[in-house]
């Protein structure tokens, strides 16, 4: 059987949107404890130890509804960006942000 060029495009396209959708669901594979050793390093100076925030220096509160509703992205883009106060990190590579990540994530109340 000879597809036409319009079903071997259609075809690839299924293949290519399947494939996608499979790479989209895949657990990260994140490390959580090196995501809360990098957390006492570069963050606890502000967020506590706990993670629960610093009063006196009106800091986020990483259990809090309101950051946990954010998504993976933007949180990794507020600790490689910054925001408002918050300084960039910009030196964490990719997988010290997706460990970070996960460890804010397991930080929920």
């Amino acid at each position: 059987m000879e597809m036409t060029t319009k079903q071997l495009g259609t075809l690839m396209l299924a293949a290519a949107l399947l494939a996608g959708t499979c790479l989209l669901s895949a657990p990260a594979n994140a490390d959580t404890a090196a995501g809360e050793a990098t957390f006492k390093a570069k963050c606890a100076g502000c967020h506590g130890a706990d993670g629960k925030g610093k009063e006196a220096m009106k800091t986020q509160d990483m259990s809090s509804a309101e950051v946990q509703k954010m998504s993976d992205a933007d949180l990794s883009g507020i600790i490689t960006a910054g925001k408002g106060k918050m300084p960039a990190y910009k030196t964490l590579t990719p997988d010290q942000v997706k460990d970070l990540v996960s460890y804010i994530r397991s930080l929920k109340k």
